[in-house]
């Protein structure tokens, strides 16, 4: 089984722009599609890739546009936008919170297959290896890529695998973590691998408003790329809670609360910035070369004392953020492009999972074949043939409860709860245990005629109760406990440690995820400058069908004098060419030099460890006995019995040790600590143990009440250990497990 450092997904790599063939010039559109209107479509494409900018609003709700009916809260720029382009009357966030619905956004999956499919609770969501987002797409094909804004996935760590850099952005700047994003006046964000204090900001001082920070990384980056195309996913945190703003402008004198005037100059912030890309990209003369879409996450949210009901934010919807009726889930969407996207509405059922497949078909990419999304990029040119989608789906399995929409639940916000939409009709069904598995009598369903009732006031589920079963399958067919993607782009598996000396195998995969066959596939390794590298397979391949993958692997060896403990950085880069044009894919992975094998007894806390992978947080390493000096982390209890000398770890979690052939013994007591059991009784995990990549044991799932569980193995030969630990039940954020007196016995 992979470690986060030994199997990584790859991230697109760069090419010249001369290397992005332009487009055919479009033939000459068509009659706009039933079920729009408007005068205008869109002109011949241009011959060049077109530039990708993704505008996400945090918590902006579906008539708080005046494109959308909104009466209080100008919004002049975005309006001008939906006059000039293509406003959408019936597009969808996929989850009715932030972290879902973002997840779906970047990979094109509902959230019945998606990776993140809740709000932190406790631990963040990550993205993983299989993820493979629209940047890594696009930067396949040549595309400068950034993310400027809220990214509020994975550890707030630089080297983990769900950090923007290792999803396909180049540049990043603003926040990795969900949490920190509520701070609108932070002492820090992240650029890059690095955080950047903002030391105006210090000690609680409120002087650097960050949206204007965020807001000029991204003109900056728009300026710098002008001259090739790039993808630029842009995503403030306004309006989201709280109402922080420098001033309220010309809210100051309005009757209403400070946190309503907050709000409402927060959304116009927004206007404004939207306006602001719109300005950079006509003086740089960008405009007939761009593709702008703007949208929001889910709908309007009440925190902080706002009032979504004083703005009529919802519109005609019932619900609001958190609600899977429409008001949670129904978003404003806006496509603009003079001469690349057609004027008027169109009433389309559009997913946000539409994003990534929309976005590589506009840049000439391929795409993964397995995501939920479907593209809408002939429907933005003019043409009638965008394809429709059977049905959406939506789950929520949140904690967090507010007033308005608990009573739009009729009390049940804090149910899991899920809903399908298929034609004009919606079901919204709930479930009074936190599982997914209930039997669906014990769900309670409802049934919508969007239709004839856009505010979901008339529940039809009696009257129906063909249909209502009918969309009931439809859920039940779209969740999948863990859904297994099709591999897509390269992927490099290194060994978990390299000695000097000692010949290591590397093996890399590129697979054609797409629904389309490549030619001229190929595979190259870059090494550490001085080891000694050798292809001991085939690394290129005439034909790469849909589906299929080229694997090569190499012998390694790192220089007798290489020094140990260091951590040495490999990239496979795999090339092909599709029917749209060239791309290359590389991946890059670490591995250390594995340290001195132990030379007596010894409790794997007092060893250093080759490579430590947490799901959150570092490893917590007891070194001391329970003394707890400094840098040591707390002793370790598993009901109420304290034990020194161990591991603290957060699923999923891979650490390995060198024990070069020298252990006899592994023994520990694995199981979910005291700690996590006062947190949560929902825990679940499940520990292995490798020795060179052969399973030595799997232990059954781990819980609280199960207590923990003892391990002892035969590490005769092995040099590399590795200790795993894997969430059991989808609920990581109550997955903090240890491993007490973990010793390994030396010959």
């Amino acid at each position: 089984m992979p470690s986060r450092r030994r199997f990584l997904a790859g991230s697109a790599a760069t090419l010249g722009a001369a290397a992005v063939p332009g487009t055919a010039a479009a033939a000459a559109p068509e009659p706009a599609p039933a079920g729009a209107t408007g005068a205008g479509a869109a002109a011949p494409a241009a011959s060049r890739p077109p530039n990708l900018v993704v505008v996400l609003a945090d918590d902006l709700g579906y008539g708080e546009l005046g494109a959308y009916g909104q009466k209080l809260i100008g919004t002049p720029r975005l309006d001008r936008l939906a006059a000039e382009g293509l406003r959408f009357t019936d597009a969808y966030s996929t989850a009715a919170v932030c972290a879902p619905s973002r997840c779906s956004l970047l990979t094109g999956l509902h959230t019945g297959h998606s990776t993140v499919r809740a709000n932190p609770s406790g631990v963040q969501g990550s993205l993983n290896a299989s993820d493979t987002t629209f940047a890594q797409v696009l930067r396949a094909r040549g595309y400068r890529t950034a993310v400027v804004g809220k990214w509020g996935f994975g550890p707030e760590a630089a080297d983990q695998e769900s950090h923007p850099a290792a999803r396909g952005f180049e540049e990043f700047y603003g926040y990795i973590d969900h949490g920190h994003a509520h701070q609108y006046y932070p002492q820090y964000l992240w650029h890059n691998a690095v955080k950047e204090t903002i030391p105006a900001n210090a000690g609680g001082a409120r002087k650097v408003y960050a949206p204007d920070l965020i807001e000029q990384r991204a003109l900056e980056f728009i300026g710098a790329h002008a001259a090739e195309p790039f993808l630029l996913l842009l995503t403030p945190t306004v309006p989201h809670a709280p109402s922080d703003v420098p001033d309220t402008g010309a809210y100051a004198g309005r009757p209403w609360s400070a946190a309503d005037k907050g709000h409402a100059a927060q959304v116009g912030r927004f206007d404004s910035l939207v306006g602001k890309v719109v300005d950079r990209l006509r003086a740089l003369g960008l405009e007939q070369d761009t593709v702008l879409l703007v949208t929001s996450d889910n709908g309007p949210h009440e925190e902080g004392g706002v009032n979504p009901d004083l703005f009529d934010a919802n519109g005609p919807l019932r619900g609001y953020k958190r609600n899977l009726y429409e008001g949670g889930v129904r978003v404003p969407l806006l496509a603009w492009g003079p001469g690349r996207v057609r004027q008027g509405d169109s009433d389309r059922p559009t997913s946000l999972t539409d994003i990534l497949p929309t976005l590589a078909e506009l840049g000439g990419a391929p795409a993964p074949a397995d995501v939920d999304g479907l593209s809408a990029a002939p429907l933005l040119a003019g043409s009638p043939d965008a394809a429709r989608h059977g049905h959406l789906y939506w789950f929520r399995d949140e904690s967090g409860v507010t007033a308005r929409a608990d009573a739009q639940d009729n009390k049940r916000a804090g149910w899991l709860a899920e809903a399908v939409r298929k034609d004009q009709w919606k079901a919204v069904r709930f479930a009074p245990q936190r599982r997914h598995d209930l039997p669906d009598a014990q769900w309670q369903v409802e049934l919508y005629d969007l239709a004839a009732d856009l505010g979901e006031t008339r529940d039809l589920a009696d009257r129906y109760p063909a249909r209502a079963a009918e969309l009931v399958a439809l859920m039940r067919s779209s969740w999948k406990d863990s859904y297994a993607r099709t591999p897509f782009g390269t992927r490099l598996t290194l060994p978990p440690a390299i000695v000097p000396g000692r010949a290591s195998t590397v093996t890399a995969t590129l697979a054609n995820g797409s629904a389309r066959p490549w030619t001229g596939a190929g595979l190259v390794l870059r090494a550490p400058a001085g080891w000694t590298v050798s292809a001991t397979s085939a690394t290129t391949a005439d034909q790469l069908p849909a589906g299929a993958r080229l694997t090569a692997s190499w012998q390694v060896t790192a220089p007798a004098a290489a020094e140990p403990g260091r951590t040495w950085e490999f990239t496979a880069e795999g090339s092909a060419v599709t029917p749209a044009g060239p791309v290359r894919y590389p991946a890059r992975g670490g591995v250390g030099t594995a340290p001195p094998a132990p030379a007596r007894d010894s409790y794997l806390s007092d060893l250093s460890w080759i490579s430590a992978a947490n799901g959150w947080g570092p490893v917590e390493r007891d070194a001391s006995n329970g003394r707890n000096a400094a840098g040591d982390g707390p002793p370790i209890s598993f009901g109420g019995t304290a034990y020194a000398k161990g591991l603290g770890v957060h699923a999923p979690s891979d650490i390995a040790y060198h024990l070069g052939g020298a252990g006899l013994r592994f023994t520990a007591l694995v199981g979910i600590d005291d700690f996590s059991a006062a947190q949560s009784a929902l825990g679940a995990t499940r520990a292995r143990v490798y020795g060179d990549d052969r399973l030595l044991l799997t232990t059954p799932t781990l819980t609280a009440a199960g207590g923990p569980v003892p391990v002892d193995v035969d590490v005769r030969g092995v040099h590399v250990l590795r200790l795993v630990v894997e969430d059991a039940n989808q609920r990581s954020s109550f997955d903090h497990t240890s491993w007490a007196l973990a010793r390994v016995t030396v010959a």
